[in-house]
């Protein structure tokens, strides 16, 4: 307990200074948003004065000296105009501060998670990454940045009307100072009680979404098993417990307001009976009506600060929570540089793994002392049970994780000493999950080669037997598209990337269930379209459905990490063997 204690302070202090790193080139739009601010408060603060005066002009009935009423009229809508114009201006350099501050730290955790190793996405939850890049960015701009502003002009604000009211009277000064710490109080424990209860009605409607979500993408599920009474049992309980805490943080927010109020009044009440005897009393000559409307003002001016300055130390703790959160993303460990590595210049399909260890789990070895050779042009198939690190084979191959021990070369050339952008492009990689980006047909066909002619696609397209499909939507190659619409199927998306790899012809392919997805008719079209790419070729295919693999050269027979058998498919056949014991169960 005692080190979380101490390392929180320490996390609070390391993100701030973060976010003031990312701030630094804004600081002088900081600073003028400082000083408008100043000059917005010091207009603000002698209002209140050039209102008494022109009130002690008022002597008595026919004794209105109307000149110096005017004057000091105009006097004060001159005030408030400065008030209105720098009070904007203030705003507008701390709000264009506070997103061009948040802009370039979206943008360093959105490239971040472009450089962390493929392990970090993998273990981390999509979606609380998703609120690290966007969420909790926008919470530093409101608490770290804009609230800084806040606190800034409240304090100020604050010791500006003390020292306006000392100069003017030091006994009224002094009932006002006298009764702060019970505003503060009541504003503290208000704000604290309201703040805990509104993060545990964020908590519940996260879990309110997640719930809404999961259900809306299994609805399918849902309905075929008729779990629609549980599902709405489950949302119902969720949603009354969210109900409960809304009721309870709106209760104590509603508080704040008349709380607040209450001693405000107070306050406003003390200075004007004080102000009011002194007035009626005469002993201070100088302690005029028009003064006493001025100390009015100016305990309406002084409460008010507090108020805001509680709900602004909350927002502070708050965007201090994100930024540590934005932090821990921003300093995870990146993928080893590449940096003075060269590109892959020559491959000829050619690939040797030699005693390679690997594991996700160190506790759990995966692939142990794995071998393997081969040669350029040949089809290889990678098949075996769920688990058994077929496609832990591929993310070997891709680099996106590297092996504990052992290595691995291609075309004699160990993958280590190679930049891993030259390596993926060497492979040409579809897998059993199409992905489908909102833009253009044209444009997901062209993803690997962004130069491609019109022509090249079209023909890519052809090949993928996805042409005719194309040539039926509404814009032909220009209709737009995304991977939640609902306008193409999973098979027709699968397509798509299919063409992707037919366009740029890369001198190996990976293909993860490519045809998945795909109907039996099609899957005939698309096999032999591969056997046509794949000619001269290294491929690597993991295949559930033994009968697509049956004329690859070489198929690796994979259980528990390691490579059990190897061989042509008639002569994994004929050994009787574990390949076998799959095959036939697949026809049984």
């Amino acid at each position: 307990m005692k080190n979380s204690k101490s390392e929180k302070p320490a996390v609070q202090k390391g993100a701030i200074r973060l976010v003031m790193r990312y701030m630094h080139r804004y600081m002088p739009l900081i600073v003028v948003a400082l000083i408008f601010s100043a000059v917005q408060i010091t207009a603000t603060l002698f209002a209140p004065v050039v209102v008494g005066k022109a009130i002690d002009y008022i002597l008595g009935e026919n004794n209105v000296n109307f000149e110096k009423i005017m004057f000091y009229a105009f006097i004060l809508m001159g005030l408030i105009a400065a008030v209105m114009i720098f009070q904007w201006l203030a705003s507008l350099c701390t709000n264009k501060a506070a997103m061009n501050t948040v802009r370039d730290l979206r943008c360093a955790a959105f490239n971040k998670l472009n450089r962390v190793p493929l392990s970090y996405v993998d273990t981390k939850s999509h979606g609380d990454l998703l609120s690290r890049v966007v969420n909790d960015t926008d919470l530093i701009s409101d608490g770290l940045i804009q609230g800084f502003t806040q606190l800034f002009t409240g304090v100020v604000t604050i010791i500006g009307t003390i020292i306006f009211m000392i100069q003017r009277n030091v006994t009224v000064t002094l009932v006002v100072v006298l009764i702060t710490p019970v505003s503060i109080c009541v504003a503290y424990f208000i704000a604290r009680a309201t703040h805990n209860m509104f993060r545990r009605q964020q908590t519940m409607r996260g879990t309110l979404s997640g719930l809404s979500e999961e259900a809306l993408s299994g609805v399918k599920v849902i309905k075929a098993f008729n779990r629609e009474k549980q599902a709405e049992k489950e949302f119902d309980e969720v949603n009354e417990e969210l109900r409960k805490v809304g009721i309870k943080a709106m209760f104590y927010s509603a508080l704040t307001n008349p709380g607040t109020r209450f001693v405000n009044g107070i306050v406003y009440a003390a200075v004007a009976v004080v102000g009011a005897l002194m007035v009626i009393d005469g002993g201070d000559s100088a302690f005029t009506v028009g003064m006493l409307s001025c100390f009015l003002s100016y305990a309406n001016q002084y409460t008010k600060p507090f108020n805001e300055i509680t709900g602004v130390v909350t927002e502070l703790q708050t965007a201090s929570a994100a930024a540590g959160r934005v932090k821990e993303l921003l300093e995870e460990k990146e993928e080893p540089c590449d940096d003075g590595l060269p590109d892959l210049t020559y491959c000829d399909g050619s690939l040797e793994i030699e005693q390679v260890d690997f594991a996700y789990d160190p506790s759990r070895p995966l692939i142990r002392d794995l071998n393997l050779s081969v040669l350029p042009g040949k089809r290889v198939a990678i098949v075996g049970p769920t688990g058994c690190g077929k496609t832990t084979l591929i993310n070997l191959l891709m680099r996106f994780y590297d092996p504990q021990n052992g290595r691995i070369l291609l075309s004699n050339t160990p993958v280590t000493e190679i930049t891993r952008a030259s390596l993926r492009s060497a492979y040409g990689m579809v897998l059993q999950e199409s992905w489908i980006f909102r833009g253009t047909v044209a444009e997901n066909i062209a993803y690997g080669k962004p130069d491609a002619s019109r022509e090249e696609i079209i023909d890519a397209a052809k090949r993928a037997h996805i042409h005719s499909f194309i040539e039926k939507l509404e814009n032909g190659y220009d209709t737009v598209i995304d991977d939640e619409g609902s306008s193409i199927s999973q098979g027709e998306k699968q397509l798509l990337c299919i063409a992707r790899i037919m366009l740029t012809q890369p001198p190996m392919l990976i293909l993860d269930e490519a045809t998945s997805n795909i109907d039996t008719r099609t899957e005939q079209k698309i096999q032999s379209a591969f056997a046509a790419m794949m000619k001269g070729r290294t491929s690597f295919v993991i295949a559930h459905r033994l009968s697509t693999i049956v004329d690859a050269d070489m198929i690796l027979v994979m259980r528990d990490g390691n490579v059990i058998e190897q061989g042509t498919h008639a002569e994994l056949l004929k050994r009787g063997g574990f390949y076998s014991e799959l095959y036939n169960s697949q026809f049984s």
